[in-house]
């Protein structure tokens, strides 16, 4: 049977975004819960990779990747990408798409008409090896993301399996949304998940890529449309032939962490800090939402967090059109928060234009303009164990500064590993003054490389979107 959610945090419309021509609720309201709060799913973290401890995500929308749109043309570049500081690809689809009932001339990735091929657009599945082991050569890793919720229309099970399919009146239909409206996603078919057939199906598939293909975990495609008991399935079952890494597009079910997740889908704090933009929320609505997520996710949880991914860039913006001169600051909060980053590909070139999803659209990479400024993060993501991934890295503290309604400020320690950041959410200048303990001590400021004391009582004035993150 289907899951709609629905609204888990009070205030919050928690619905995830998918690739298909769809928009998501965009406000975020504060929660009052205290930062530290008891937590009431506290158990046992499921199996994760030693690598995932402080790694970062970049996405590859394959298709505008390059002029060429090949495997072999994303294989050309991971030298770059590995010295930028990431770690883990994540692909979108790279089955063959559905004709009928198709989107735009090339169609939508994730109406996938074949679970275990590639589409030949991308390359053949000796190309896609290729691309996996070298990959593995780079101490790189590979997400498929993956879309189990859905198929074409004219995906084999259609005519072969048509009870694997949620019917309506004797008829296939195409998939509800979150709240079991309809969502216009008129070119995919909806899966049924009390068919225990095609579940096994499903399984079998995913098994696949990692027997075959050696890839090393999947981002699933709207995880909380697909039942929980399914979920159940898939950690053991993949895990079996190697630990894999498993990242849920959305944040709607709290369990999913302990159906084997090791990560989801920031999109509160994302949808915050695009409120806090647009000036209908301020910066201290983040320490709310830290309280809150950290009352309703167990212990270990960390979630992905970004400006950019595929269903923003296409349907919402740009980093610029969302944030602004504030880009660069809204980048710094988010990937030093306590969570795993995501590049959207293209946005170390600064990427300007909204990727067309159903078209050939390749982005401009010019000179690769914030390539610095991204390494710079990442870089720091590897080497300074305070922000390593979940429980490897060191509890978010706020550091109040007088201005916490513009200015957002904390820092983190691990094993003598120190990081303070601050961050000016405003377009005007902001003059703060830093108290509370814990922070003391001598750093180093990542972008300027400069010498800096920070101590209780600390006066100083940021500029508009100015960020300060120091490191020792």
């Amino acid at each position: 049977m289907k899951k709609f959610p629905g609204i888990l945090l009070s205030g919050l419309l928690l619905c995830c975004a998918m690739s298909c021509d769809r928009t998501s609720t965009q406000n975020a309201t504060a929660n009052t819960q205290p930062i530290g709060s008891a937590n009431s799913l506290a158990s046992k973290p499921p199996a994760s990779p030693a690598w995932a401890k402080n790694a970062t995500i970049y996405e590859v929308n394959l298709r505008q990747f390059s002029s060429e749109g090949t495997f072999k043309a994303l294989e050309q570049q991971l030298t770059r990408l590995k010295e930028m500081g990431v770690d883990v690809l994540w692909l979108m689809p790279i089955h063959p798409i559905g004709v009928e009932k198709r989107k735009g001339t090339l169609g939508n990735p994730y109406a996938v008409k074949d679970y275990q091929a590639v589409d030949p657009e991308y390359g053949t599945m000796e190309d896609f090896k290729a691309l996996v082991k070298r990959a593995h050569d780079l101490d790189m890793r590979v997400l498929l993301d993956w879309v189990p919720n859905h198929t074409s229309w004219d995906h084999p099970w259609v005519k072969q399996h048509p009870d694997w399919y949620t019917q309506v009146n004797g008829r296939i239909i195409s998939p509800l949304n979150e709240k079991g409206e309809s969502a216009g996603w008129n070119d995919v078919a909806d899966l049924n998940y009390d068919n225990e057939a095609m579940r096994h199906a499903m399984l079998d598939a995913m098994k696949f890529w990692v027997q075959q293909c050696d890839v090393d975990g999947f981002r699933c495609e709207v995880a909380s449309l697909v039942p929980d008991e399914f979920w159940a399935d898939v950690r053991p079952a993949l895990d079996s032939i190697k630990t894999v890494f498993l990242l849920a597009e959305s944040e709607d079910d709290p369990a999913h962490f302990k159906l084997g997740f090791n990560v989801n889908y920031g999109w509160s704090l994302h949808w915050l800090l695009k409120g806090i933009y647009k000036g209908t929320q301020n910066a201290t609505a983040i320490d709310s939402l830290l309280a809150a997520n950290q009352k309703r996710f167990p212990p270990w949880y960390y979630q992905v967090f970004f400006l950019q991914n595929q269903d923003e860039n296409s349907w919402a913006g740009t980093a610029t059109e969302l944030f602004g001169n504030g880009a660069d600051a809204f980048t710094v909060l988010a990937y030093t928060f306590d969570g795993m980053p995501l590049v959207y590909n293209g946005q170390e070139a600064n990427l300007s234009k909204r990727l067309k999803m159903h078209e050939k659209d390749p982005i401009f990479w010019g000179n690769y303009s914030k390539q610095e400024f991204y390494k710079s993060l990442l870089t720091l993501k590897h080497r300074n164990k305070a922000l390593w991934n979940g429980l490897h890295g060191g509890p978010l503290v706020k550091i109040p500064t007088g201005r916490d309604e513009k200015v957002y400020a904390f820092h983190r320690q691990k094993d003598g590993d120190h990081v303070a950041v601050i961050v000016n959410l405003s377009p005007e200048p902001q003059t703060i003054q830093l108290s509370g303990d814990g922070f003391e001590g001598m750093y180093t400021e990542v972008f300027s490389r400069q010498s800096v004391e920070l101590r209780n009582a600390l006066t100083f004035t940021l500029k508009p979107w100015e960020y300060k993150v120091y490191t020792n």
